[in-house]
């Protein structure tokens, strides 16, 4: 197969958007919140977990702790308890409450609205700060690299990198920067919805005439 030319791909990623816009018109970020302080607690305990079982844990945890200071007042063991369920809990816990802690010490106990200012917080990388940044705030930073969108990404044929941090530049060259956080959405709708790890539905995929179908076997 003949290696595609820059042009090319900008052109088929044009396709790809005007096509997962259509299919997926009311994407979103998945993760229950109300504040930009809950989507940062809920962006962190979804590392290595579904967004469907933190917002069942969330949907107590915003109940009980409601500000920073909450949260870096609460006994750690209690903390960790209530987050027990989402995995790898006590690093999360001791994550989220120095976070907090410097919240409080640094910012007045509100979430900062810069990449620098969010990566210095514990527990937090480009992948949480974009994801705060662009649904909490409306700022265009960065894509959202999570499993979906670094599969889905190779997959599409959009990049051949497998490193989170060299994906991202490789998407923000090809996505228009207002799309930037609408795009992580639709890939990562897509990945949930119609194009699974192990078996993506290619038959009724709607973006299936756009996608070389990296990696995937022939019979799918």
């Amino acid at each position: 197969m003949p290696r595609e030319t820059t042009e090319a791909k900008a052109d088929r990623t044009r396709q790809l958007i005007a096509r997962l816009r259509q299919t997926y018109p009311d994407a979103h970020c998945e993760l229950n919140h109300s504040s930009p302080l809950e989507l940062l607690v809920a962006t962190i305990l979804s590392a290595q977990c579904t967004d469907q079982r933190v917002n069942l844990v969330t949907a107590a945890l915003f109940r009980r702790y409601r500000s920073a200071a909450d949260y870096a007042d609460a006994p750690l063991a209690e903390l960790e308890e209530a987050i027990k369920s989402t995995g790898f809990f006590r690093n999360k816990a001791k994550n989220i409450q120095a976070c907090c802690r410097t919240l409080v010490e640094r910012h007045g106990g509100e979430v900062p609205r810069t990449m620098a200012e969010l990566t210095q917080l514990a527990g937090v990388g480009r992948k949480t700060a974009n994801v705060v940044l662009g649904n909490a705030f409306g700022l265009e930073e960065g894509v959202v690299v999570d499993t979906h969108v670094g599969r889905l990404a190779q997959r599409l044929g959009l990049t051949a990198e497998t490193d989170a941090e060299k994906i991202e530049p490789a998407l923000t060259k090809l996505v228009p920067r207002e799309q930037w956080t609408l795009f992580s959405h639709w890939l990562i709708w897509h990945g949930r919805r119609r194009c699974q790890a192990r078996k993506p539905d290619c038959a009724g995929c709607e973006v299936r005439e756009m996608c070389p179908r990296v990696g995937v076997k022939a019979a799918a």
